[in-house]
């Protein structure tokens, strides 16, 4: 076994983005592929890692790209220029997302009936949004993702199965904001889950996470608990 990585680029409404498929090349039969929609700062080593490890279970792990190629911050202020425009126009970051999707599902290694995503801090709403605009997944899991609705699938039905993580203590995702995230999927007749993780705050599974102050601290214990409940899931969904 040999976990194989090629760098994809794709194009949407001509802009050039780029992705890192990751496979094992011990399977010569399409495998079921699961997306990676990565944080505010851009796809980065975070992501392609969480690519690798997929492969590693034995899915094709594609991480994604939202802001265009080399597009990346260093910085809050450089992060939050990337994401906000996409956060405010969310049409449009489902179109990109959507342009992933379907780049990945054309790849030869791909079985493009037995797709899902998932997603850490606003790529966990990235991958929402893939499942409340009904691109073709089984399911979505979000980890520490943001619940804001989009503003343009009210009335929607979402049917890909949505699996979200969640520190109990992000302040990015406040107990309120989790209420209504539970009203829109039951709304939307979702299959839904959610777990919550006590004594815990955002970015919980990004090592370098360490700032208490802005509410975001890496927790050991919800990050391996998480994974465990992402395998899980996956398995049923791709199964």
């Amino acid at each position: 076994m040999t976990i194989q990585t090629r760098t994809i680029e794709y194009m949407h409404d001509g802009v050039t983005f780029e992705g890192l498929l990751a496979w094992d090349d011990a399977f010569s039969a399409p495998r079921p592929a699961v997306a990676v929609a990565h944080a505010w700062a851009g796809r980065g080593p975070f992501e392609d890692g969480k690519a690798r490890a997929l492969a590693g279970l034995g899915y094709v792990g594609f991480a994604m790209d939202v802001y265009g190629k080399g597009k990346r911050g260093r910085s809050k202020e450089e992060n939050a220029a990337l994401m906000t425009p996409l956060v405010q126009d969310r049409a449009l970051l489902q179109a990109r997302l959507g342009a992933a999707l379907q780049t990945l599902a054309a790849q030869p290694e791909v079985d493009r009936e037995r797709l899902a995503a998932i997603g850490f801090c606003f790529g966990g709403l990235s991958v929402l949004d893939m499942a409340r605009c009904g691109l073709p997944l089984r399911g979505v899991v979000s980890f520490h993702g943001l619940f804001t609705p989009p503003g343009n699938t009210a009335g929607r039905r979402i049917t890909a199965k949505v699996l979200a993580l969640h520190g109990w203590d992000d302040p990015m995702a406040t107990p309120e904001a989790v209420l209504a995230f539970a009203r829109e999927m039951t709304e939307a007749g979702a299959d839904w889950q959610l777990h919550a993780y006590g004594g815990t705050m955002h970015a919980f599974t990004n090592p370098e996470a360490n700032d208490p102050g802005f509410g975001t601290v890496y927790s050991a214990r919800a990050d391996a608990r998480s994974w465990v409940a992402m395998r899980e899931f996956l398995a049923e969904v791709l199964g």
